[in-house]
C-alpha cells in the first residue's frame, strides 16, 4: 500500500536549512542590540515567522515595528537561500523522486512565505530536473499558518484526497500537530527537538533509506 499524496515540510525536513535560519535569526537579532542563541531558535522551531518576529521584539526590546522586523528578516533569509548550496536532509530527495516517480502527487507545506518558497523550489527543481511538487502553500497564503490544521487541510485538498489518505513528513513540533489535527497520517524525523509519538503519529531518526510503502505500513 501506498499513500495517496505525499505533504512535505520544508525547513528542517527537506532541506537542511536550519543553520541558515539559525545565522539569519542572529544576524537580524545583532541589529537589534540582542542576542540569539540556540534555546530560542528551539523555542521558535517550525514557525510561523510571526511568531519568531514577535518573541525577537519582546526579547530585544526594540522600538521598531512588527513589520519592519519582519522585513528585515524576510529579506535576509531570501539572501541567505540564495547564496547557499541546497542542502537536502538525509532521504528527501530519493522519497521525492520515488513519489514521482510512482505518479504520486507532491506538496510543500511550509510556514516560510512565498517569497522564501520561490527560492528553494527552484534549486530544488533545479537539482531534481523536474518539478518536485504539484502545489506549494506558505504560511502567508493561509489564514492560520501552522500549528493550526489549515495549511495541510488546504494542501490535501488541493491534491483531491482526504487528509487521511496523505503522508506528511514533519520535523518541529508546530508542524506535526498541524499536519495530525488535519487528518494525515504524520513521520516526525526530530533533530532539534521532541515530538511526542501519539495514534497518527510516528517518529524516526531518519529518513535515509527510507521508502514510501515502509514508512505508510507503520499506521497498519
Amino acid at each position: 500500500m501506498m499513500p495517496s499524496a505525499v505533504l512535505f515540510d520544508m525547513d528542517g525536513t527537506l532541506v537542511d536549512s536550519e543553520h541558515l535560519w539559525l545565522t539569519g535569526e542572529r544576524l537580524v537579532m545583532g541589529e537589534l542590540g540582542a542576542q540569539w542563541s540556540d534555546a530560542d531558535q528551539e523555542y521558535c522551531l517550525g514557525g510561523p515567522i510571526e511568531r519568531a518576529v514577535d518573541y525577537m521584539l519582546e526579547k530585544s526590546g526594540t522600538h521598531q515595528t512588527h513589520q519592519q522586523v519582519l522585513e528585515r528578516l524576510l529579506n535576509v533569509m531570501g539572501e541567505l537561500y540564495r547564496s547557499t548550496p541546497l542542502r537536502w536532509q538525509p532521504g528527501a530527495r530519493s522519497l521525492i523522486l520515488e513519489a514521482l516517480d510512482s505518479n504520486i502527487p507532491t506538496a510543500l507545506v511550509t510556514a516560510s512565505w512565498r517569497r522564501i518558497i520561490d527560492v528553494v523550489e527552484e534549486s530544488i527543481n533545479k537539482d531534481l530536473g523536474r518539478k518536485a511538487f504539484s502545489f506549494t502553500v506558505g504560511g502567508d497564503e493561509v489564514t492560520q499558518t501552522k500549528p493550526n490544521p489549515e495549511p495541510y487541510v488546504t494542501a490535501a485538498h488541493a491534491l483531491g484526497f482526504p487528509p487521511a489518505h496523505c503522508l506528511a513528513l514533519e520535523d518541529s513540533p508546530p508542524g506535526a500537530l498541524s499536519a495530525l489535527t488535519a487528518g494525515c497520517k504524520v513521520i516526525a524525523i526530530p533533530h532539534i527537538t521532541v515530538i511526542k509519538e501519539q495514534p497518527g503519529l510516528v517518529n524516526v531518526l531518519t529518513l535515509d533509506g527510507m521508502h514510501l510503502a515502509g514508512l505508510w505500513s507503520k499506521f497498519g
